[in-house]
């Protein structure tokens, strides 16, 4: 089930004896694990004398199901909570019978639950997709008698997009669609740190103040993607100033300098062969690569419209040759990397002769 979903259940039929969360997202299982300590343990007293966290990567699963079965003197009500539950698989043929065990005990535990205790076995490790979909399906086999499985998928773009927007509006921030994106960009659509930056953004500004692009990179100073998409968006207003002054902020926060021209060189090639195949607006550029087998989210057509409303066809032939030239000095021992790049933005910004 989804974590709306086990919102839903929680509300209308209280907590489920034994539960399993899967996934990488942390900002839905915070939520989720809200609202089950709310359910579960709703006074102080009970939080303090009820709570038990164990880590199936430290202990065995039967550990576990003895304390889950005891009756606490102390706590009527209890939450069990156990991380690690990858834990549960086997890692060799010696662990097999170990496994054995623990799907026995589990059984015998779901046969007959201890009044008043609620646990949940968490696996936020493996992705639900992907080079960890065996894992995955091999904890669901295993945990296959619980009633409830929850699913905590790694948001996607534009799923993070969204939430973005519903937080701005739950704390009457002022954002706009562009910088939304840019958001999503610096945090890499994580919709915990998604979360954390709109709070910070909503407690700094003044009421009525909106966020703006240098807001964000102000405020966001680890997120060096912003600060790469900043970059590009100034080169492409051909703004030499700003270029230098965000290259700086770059330097200083220990950017990778290669790995961002290399986002350059990426996006100036792109610009190069939207204009070749005469598509113009973002929406024509993002469905001609999609056509191309090169899906792209809908943030980078905009950059690569930008670009190409700033550069002609020959004045981006000559920033692809200047990227190339960059990387190559990159690689050389002398002069520096901060030198080297002052020197590619210096060119790549300057007027057509």
């Amino acid at each position: 089930m989804t974590a709306e979903q086990y919102l839903s259940v929680l509300q209308k039929q209280g907590a489920p004896a034994v539960s399993l969360f899967l996934g990488p997202d942390g900002y839905l299982r915070g939520l989720c694990k809200e609202a089950l300590i709310a359910v579960t343990l709703p006074t102080p007293e009970d939080r303090e004398s009820g709570w038990s966290r164990w880590d199936l990567t430290e202990v065995s699963l039967p550990q576990v199901l003895d304390d889950a079965a005891s009756m606490s003197l102390f706590a009527s009500r209890r939450l069990v909570w156990v991380a690690g539950a990858e834990g549960v698989l086997p890692r060799g043929r010696a662990k097999q019978d170990e496994e054995t065990i623990g799907a026995k005990e589990l059984a015998h535990y779901l046969a007959n639950p201890t009044p008043g205790t609620t646990i949940v076995f968490d696996c936020s490790r493996y992705e639900l997709d992907g080079e960890d979909k065996t894992k995955i399906e091999n904890l669901r086999k295993f945990f296959s008698a619980l009633k409830a499985t929850v699913e905590f998928p790694r948001f996607s773009p534009d799923m993070a997009k969204r939430l973005a927007k519903d937080l701005a509006a739950e704390r009457k921030l002022k954002i706009g669609n562009s910088e939304l994106d840019l958001l999503v960009e610096a945090t890499g659509a994580d919709a915990s740190r998604l979360s954390q930056e709109i709070e910070k953004l909503a407690l700094f500004l003044k009421p009525g103040e909106v966020a703006t692009a240098d807001t964000i990179t102000a405020l966001v100073p680890n997120a060096r993607a912003a600060n790469i998409f900043a970059l590009v968006t100034s080169i492409g207003r051909g703004d030499r100033a700003k270029s230098l002054d965000i290259l700086d902020t770059l330097i200083r926060e220990g950017e990778y300098l290669p790995l961002a021209l290399s986002f350059l060189g990426g996006q100036f090639r792109l610009a190069l062969a939207a204009h070749e195949a005469k598509v113009k607006g973002a929406a024509q550029i993002q469905s001609h690569f999609s056509k191309l087998g090169y899906p792209i989210w809908k943030v980078r057509p905009e950059q690569i419209e930008q670009i190409m409303n700033a550069f002609a066809p020959g004045r981006l032939k000559r920033a692809i040759l200047l990227t190339y030239a960059a990387d190559q000095a990159l690689r050389d021992t002398r002069p520096d990397d901060k030198t080297v790049m002052e020197d590619f933005v210096w060119k790549v910004t300057a007027k057509a002769g």
